[in-house]
């Protein structure tokens, strides 16, 4: 079969061989997967991850237990072993000896076919078609930060990055009673949220350079004024932090979203003088996010820029990267 193979040097589409059925595993045919920034720092150290990139998709099961082949799923990401004391509390998604599709010992779903334990797996809803399906994954990662932080209606919420999380995270908590405030570099990936009734604010790359250099308090214009009690960076760089912390109210909390391949300098003593609680947040249930896609409570067509066959995989990855760029799709 055909995939998007990382071997450390170079992401190339080869022929590797499909994957076998496993007890516990159902093989599932994509049908169609996207591009995340996660892959991106992949290839720039990440993980030092070699294989199969890709943990978005949704697809058909193809060899599996009988109840499930020839529907339409999507599937959690992280392989749990089922039997640790993690396991035993719903938390599979911090089992220790878990491996995570197309990230950490096991091979991802940019390729014609995905091996998946038949307990990630989730039907799709026939409303919801395959180009909404695939950003189960990733909105559910958006609904986390409800499972984590109480939100209550009124809440102040700063969300740094427009980029393809930062948008569904805005829509997330706006729709979950926040006045969100979202803050980005790009006036045309904002107005996606302006459209849904989010306030957003454009800040030039040099506003940003400035706040973040540390030299007393960053300019107003980073983050519109006052301060707020829930922070999310979402900016993919590993410069955001201290963004983040300093539009962060004392008591507030910073929920940090960015998972980036280079090393942060944290300064911790604003977090202690200002007791701020950090929440690192990952991996989400997948049922909240099929729920708001089902009833279009969230908007992800928007978020796609591009769409490529999966044997130009290679050039979806450069576009996935290029300055700007939204959501980019790969197609069977």
């Amino acid at each position: 079969m055909r995939a998007l193979v990382w071997d450390g040097t170079a992401a190339r589409v080869t022929d590797r061989a499909p994957p076998s059925i496993a007890a516990g595993m159902a093989v599932v045919e994509v049908r169609c997967a996207g591009i995340c920034n996660t892959d991106l720092e992949i290839t720039k150290g990440y993980m030092d991850f070699r294989g199969t990139l890709g943990h978005e998709f949704v697809g058909e099961v193809a060899e599996g237990p009988a109840a499930w082949r020839g529907r339409r799923v999507v599937g959690e990401i992280n392989f749990a072993c089922g039997r640790c004391d993690a396991c035993a509390r719903g938390l599979g998604r911090h089992c220790p000896t878990r491996t995570v599709m197309g990230i950490a010992g096991a091979d991802g779903a940019l390729a014609e076919r995905v091996a998946v334990p038949v307990a990630n797996l989730h039907a799709v809803d026939d409303r919801v078609d395959d180009e909404e399906a695939v950003f189960t994954e990733p909105l559910a990662a958006a609904f986390e930060i409800l499972e984590q932080v109480r939100v209550a209606p009124g809440t102040s919420a700063l969300v740094f990055g427009d980029g393809k999380l930062g948008l569904l995270i805005a829509q997330v908590l706006h729709q979950a009673g926040a006045r969100v405030l979202a803050v980005g570099k790009h006036e045309e990936k904002l107005a996606l949220l302006r459209a849904r009734g989010i306030a957003t604010e454009l800040v030039r790359p040099a506003a940003l350079a400035s706040a973040d250099a540390g030299g007393g308090a960053p300019p107003q214009g980073a983050w519109a004024g006052e301060p707020a009690e829930l922070v999310v960076e979402a900016t993919g760089t590993a410069e955001g932090f201290m963004r983040a912390v300093r539009a962060t109210r004392p008591r507030g909390t910073l929920v940090l979203k960015s998972t980036v391949a280079g090393l942060s300098s944290v300064h911790l003593a604003e977090l202690v003088i200002h007791e701020i609680t950090v929440v690192g947040s990952r991996c989400g249930l997948f049922e909240p996010a099929l729920r708001a896609l089902a009833a279009r409570t969230v908007d992800v067509r928007s978020l796609v820029s591009a769409r490529l066959p999966l044997e130009r995989a290679e050039e979806a990855l450069r576009a996935a990267a290029a300055p700007g760029a939204l959501k980019v799709l790969v197609t069977r």
